[in-house]
């Protein structure tokens, strides 16, 4: 076991070692200046995982950089190499504007709207929600290059690491929160809108054995509750809130609040992006 004295040396080597990359100031990114001294004063709290936090954050000259090394790290097998996972990554982020953008307005939601997150630094190392979809993303990039058997490779490991299920053929767009992650399923031709939140256990699927189009289309700003399973290629109109545990069968309309099993109209949701409010009461107004 390290000592004491081995601990806080660790600690003192990341705040004066000059060979640890910074940002450059013409390419200033205020999430990964946010999240480098969050995880910094994580590190002076915890000198015990200083080593970790250097190898995984502090070192790294971008988020780019960074979340490559720590995604390949949890992904790797014995048959992918972290190296190699690592370069796949890299090249994806560093290729696709549009997955720069999402991660960042990912780890920027789930900042906003958990309040178990109390520094980006948190729900970036330790929250598996986060994690998965961010790894998705690559896998998606991967699809749409064609690259199929290493997209649902790599489908297959995000499910055995974090126990969330996505298919790499989904849509889904940026400002996610999928909360806690366990159990969450998303099917092939799902799609799924700007700054929607869902929790653990929610599924987007299909009713049986139909094939072509056959899972939801869930629009912006929709919250979908803990254990909630949408079912079949219906629409989740934008704004609309599905309560825990509902089973939905049908079209649900905009701004509206379903329940049950099957799952029906019950309300409205007080604002017009529940998604972003995280307000899981529901509201029941029967007269609608």
């Amino acid at each position: 076991m390290a000592s004491k004295q081995t601990q806080t040396a660790q600690l003192s080597g990341i705040h004066l070692d000059r060979s640890v990359p910074r940002p450059a100031p013409e390419k200033a990114d205020p999430v990964w200046t946010r999240l480098r001294q969050d995880v910094f004063v994580t590190a002076k709290t915890e000198p015990m995982l200083a080593g970790y936090l250097h190898d995984t954050v502090l070192k790294h000259a971008s988020l780019e950089a960074s979340i490559s090394y720590f995604l390949a790290g949890k992904l790797a097998s014995a048959y992918l190499t972290t190296t190699s996972l690592r370069d796949v990554f890299y090249e994806a982020l560093t290729e696709s504007e549009d997955i720069r953008e999402a991660v960042r307005r990912d780890l920027q939601a789930v900042l906003e709207r958990d309040p178990a997150a109390l520094s980006l630094a948190l729900p970036y190392l330790n929250f598996k929600g986060f994690q998965a979809l961010q790894s998705y993303r690559v896998a998606h990039w991967l699809w749409g290059k064609g690259r199929h058997p290493l997209a649902l490779y790599l489908q297959s490991r995000i499910s055995e690491a974090f126990d969330v299920d996505i298919h790499p053929a989904a849509r889904i767009g940026k400002g996610i929160l999928i909360d806690h992650g366990t159990s969450v399923v998303i099917g092939e031709t799902a799609v799924v809108g700007d700054d929607v939140s869902m929790l653990h256990e929610v599924t987007l699927g299909g009713t049986g054995k139909e094939s072509g189009d056959r899972h939801p289309k869930v629009g912006n700003g929709v919250l979908i509750g803990a254990g909630a399973k949408i079912l079949g290629n219906i629409k989740i109109g934008e704004g609309s809130k599905i309560a825990a545990g509902s089973i939905v069968l049908n079209e649900v309309p905009p701004h509206s609040t379903v329940a049950g099993i099957p799952a029906r109209v019950v309300g409205r949701p007080k604002s017009a992006q529940p998604g972003k409010q995280m307000d899981q009461y529901v509201e029941f107004d029967f007269c609608i």
